[in-house]
């Protein structure tokens, strides 16, 4: 029997979730992936896996020797990846996932620049307003805004965002320099039509709250609102991320910074189920080292 290559299809089975999706993912027969694992139990003496006609879980034996296995074959791939680094162009496919609007304005313009220096790389962009199982849904990695909630993730930093109110300079000379958050329900506001019609993410003295706010604008996409805030359409709220060229060219200025409440979190995940290839690890240092603006 050939241990290393059971010892890869048992960890494919437990990472796919049945016999069948393993040997789809594989390449190999459905017959060849149950004979695999049973040799495999056989060799150990221990039954890995609690299996019926409609699924299939993991023993307690088996959870224990599946973080084992996950570190034998990551230790063999890094020494593999140690040895060949820099002797050949990385290639093949990466599928990325991330919010819309971050992704539209930072993340697309990223991966852009990774397959141009890497031109034997092809990657995928989906661009979703929602949170993706990048397992289920087979992305290799993410961009996620605010805490991470899901333990099977692995998530290393990109940087911080906050939400903040902007306006232009000509307009704050004309309008007056907001003093409190509340002094915005007698201002001119550009809101977004599917929100609330009040602002929150303000907190004062530990405490948040939220304030009513009114204009004459209203869009359902934030990219527009954005742009009629810079041409000096009123006060807008909004991610600093969604503003920050705005912000760098001095076309908006950020007020009421006292009253923001703490900043959210920006990260780069990936399921702790895989073993990275190069290709995936090679990226993930490429966007953290190319997505800098919102380091702290």
């Amino acid at each position: 029997m050939d241990k290393f290559k059971a010892m890869q299809t048992f960890v494919r089975i437990a990472d796919e979730g049945s016999l069948t999706a393993a040997a789809r993912s594989t390449g190999a027969s459905l017959p060849a992936v149950v004979r695999s694992l049973a040799a495999y139990e056989a060799e150990l003496g221990v039954r890995l896996f609690n299996r019926t006609t409609r699924r299939i879980s993991l023993t307690e034996e088996g959870r224990q020797h599946l973080d084992n296995c996950r570190q034998v074959l990551l230790a063999l791939e890094e020494s593999e990846a140690a040895l060949t680094a820099g002797a050949t162009e990385p290639a093949g496919h990466l599928s990325i996932t991330a919010p819309v609007a971050f992704g539209q304005m930072w993340v697309a313009p990223a991966v852009t620049r990774f397959v141009r220096q890497y031109d034997q790389m092809r990657c995928s962009v989906v661009l979703l307003d929602r949170v993706v199982n990048l397992l289920e849904e087979g992305m290799d990695l993410g961009v996620r805004i605010g805490a991470l909630e899901d333990s099977s993730l692995v998530a290393l930093p990109l940087g911080q965002i906050r939400r903040v109110v902007v306006a232009t300079p000509a307009y704050l000379r004309k309008h007056g320099v907001p003093k409190h958050p509340r002094d915005l329900q007698q201002a001119n506001c550009i809101r977004m039509i599917a929100g609330k019609p009040t602002w929150g993410d303000f907190q004062e003295n530990g405490r948040a709250f939220r304030v009513n706010v009114s204009g004459n604008l209203d869009f359902n996409h934030v990219l527009p609102a954005v742009q009629a805030c810079a041409d000096g359409a009123g006060f807008g709220m909004f991610f600093s991320y969604q503003v920050a060229p705005f912000i760098a060219q001095k076309r908006l200025k950020i007020v009421l910074e006292r009253f923001e409440r703490p900043p959210r979190p920006i990260s780069v995940v990936y399921p702790h189920a895989r073993l990275l290839p190069a290709r995936t690890r090679l990226f993930i240092d490429w966007i953290r080292n190319d997505i800098t603006a919102f380091r702290t």
